[in-house]
């Protein structure tokens, strides 16, 4: 096992349950450190499905993208909140240009879409928001997982384990 990373959630209210709690607890597993960035610091959210409730650690305007390995965008209707807030696309072009790792599944691509890093970039997502990565200039794939340089990307939850894999695997730790 290499070094622990760090590890930040980009989250807001009614992400999909699975995709943060399955992610999350594989990171937590493999021993690396998490932070859950939320638009407020200490503000529970609740997922769509109502199974699980997670308490941000860090608000988006104290966080800076350096400070990170790797950045985690579950999905759900929890995109929709993050993508319209500035310092969240603050935060995700740093974390680009840095070359960090960015995870995003289901609806999270629409977050790097609203930041502007899907210009010539190849990616997957939910089906249903494809018109507006290739609306940015991304290529959008119908496939389980996407990696693109530094982006990993998945449509749905039932793509979560190779989701997960390919996450991990850039983080230097063989899940599975």
């Amino acid at each position: 096992m290499t070094e622990a990373k760090k590890v930040a959630f980009l989250l807001a209210k009614d992400f999909e349950d699975s995709e943060m709690v399955n992610p999350y607890e594989e990171m937590v597993k493999n021993g690396h450190e998490t932070v859950i960035i939320g638009l407020e610091a200490q503000e529970e959210l609740t997922g769509k499905q109502g199974t699980v409730t997670y308490t941000t650690h860090l608000g988006i305007k104290d966080a800076h993208a350096a400070d990170y390995d790797a950045i985690i965008i579950p999905g759900g209707s929890s995109p929709g909140y993050l993508m319209y807030n500035e310092d969240v696309n603050r935060f995700v072009r740093e974390a680009d240009r840095e070359g960090k790792t960015i995870a995003a599944i289901c609806h999270g691509p629409q977050v790097l879409a609203a930041a502007g890093v899907l210009e010539g970039r190849t990616l997957t997502a939910f089906p249903g928001i494809s018109s507006e990565i290739e609306a940015v200039g991304g290529k959008y794939l119908n496939r389980e997982v996407v990696v693109d340089r530094n982006l990993v990307t998945s449509r749905v939850p039932e793509d979560e384990p190779a989701f997960i894999r390919e996450t991990v695997e850039r983080l230097g730790v063989n899940a599975w």
